[in-house]
């Protein structure tokens, strides 16, 4: 598989990868990594680092087109293959593509991934390693020009079914959905769906719910839409707005650990309304490149199901987009129609679901060693 990773500024996304090839070794195969911003510094040692992005369009271009040539030469037949880059730029210059549509071409991907991040973390990264004025408003907006710069590069390659959103994980990295995108191409993708915010206070219901995201990742390609979770942000600044705070902390991963950052509140408030529609569009997305969806609907006070909104809508729209539909309904009240009448099945608990995908062929084992 020939994959072009791509991602704003502050993904850090060299690391990433190179801790998935990393654990490719781990699985017994082998992942090619090209990072072409480190191919530029090299064809550029006057360039400081973290001072790329600040020379003319012209060199830029003339250093990206010498980097990828780099690649293309070196690439040869190789079986994985990763290719670190970005779609759009969005600094000084204002925004501007980063990649020449013939170069791309010439590399033959089979699939395209854009990896994207909680915003309070992509905005430290990107402040520590240079220097920007760029706000958590600019981050956001840069996110959405990524994700459409790339998925209008996968429909100009012929391959519009190869284009995935992958989150990088809230507090632990996705790297085994990413090799397995890689490397496991015909493994069953699947959404996790399950209710977040209105079960936030209830330990035993979330450590329910963690158990079921757990055992599909096990065996699944998953792409969890906990992984990007900028809501809680959101209401935090709320209530710190409220009692005249300009920062709240944020708990943000930083490699193996967790850090605590602080991040402004107004600055928060002002991206209110592209949280909440960057949200409703990527979970549909992680849908639409699902080839399931598994909804886990836990009971609450009274037998009463803990069925959200956000659920109720991501079931129906999985079913209008073709998509086998699975529930786990844990309730003693029975589901209405609208659940029973559109999913492929519904199952009593995580277990049951996980012996009907076995049985019918569906799950990828998972040996002692991982593979």
């Amino acid at each position: 598989m020939r994959a072009i990773v791509t991602g704003q500024v502050g993904m850090n996304k060299k690391d990433y990868l190179d801790r998935t090839v990393d654990l490719a070794g781990q699985r017994g195969q082998t992942i090619s990594a090209y990072h072409v911003g480190d191919l530029m510094y090299t064809e550029a040692p006057d360039v400081k680092p973290g001072r790329i992005l600040d020379l003319p369009l012209s060199r830029l271009q003339s250093l990206r087109r010498a980097a990828f040539k780099d690649v293309i030469a070196d690439i040869g037949d190789k079986e994985n293959v990763v290719v670190n880059t970005h779609a759009t730029f969005r600094w000084r210059h204002g925004l501007f593509a980063a990649f020449d549509f013939d170069q791309i071409q010439m590399l033959k991907p089979n699939t395209l991934i854009c990896l994207v991040d909680n915003i309070e973390a992509v905005h430290h990264r990107l402040h520590g390693e240079h220097t920007s004025d760029a706000t958590l408003k600019d981050l956001m907006v840069w996110r959405e020009e990524e994700i459409m710069a790339t998925e209008l590069l996968a429909q100009a390659l012929g391959c519009p079914n190869d284009f995935y959103i992958l989150s990088r994980g809230r507090f632990q990295d996705t790297l085994e959905t990413c090799f397995r995108l890689v490397c496991r191409p015909q493994m069953k993708k699947v959404y996790p769906s399950f209710p977040m915010t209105h079960v936030v206070s209830l330990p035993d219901v979330l450590a329910e719910i963690d158990a079921f995201r757990a055992e599909l990742a096990k065996h699944f390609v998953a792409f969890d839409p906990g992984d990007v979770d900028e809501k809680l942000l959101l209401d935090n600044a709320i209530e710190a707005a409220k009692e005249g705070k300009d920062f709240i902390p944020a708990e943000i991963a930083d490699g193996d650990s967790r850090i605590t950052i602080d991040v402004s509140v107004k600055q928060v408030l002002d991206i209110a309304g592209d949280i909440d529609g960057q949200i409703y569009m990527r979970d549909f997305k992680l849908i639409d490149q699902s080839d399931m969806i598994v909804s886990y609907v836990p009971e609450l006070a009274g037998g009463l199901p803990g069925l959200s909104s956000g659920v109720e809508r991501e079931l129906q729209h999985a079913f209008e987009h073709g998509k086998e539909v699975y529930v786990v309904w844990k309730p003693t009240k029975a589901p209405s129609p609208f659940i029973t009448e559109t999913a492929t099945q519904v199952f009593k608990s995580t277990d049951e679901a996980m012996r009907y995908f076995d049985e019918q062929g569906m799950m990828h084992q998972v040996s002692l060693f991982g593979h």
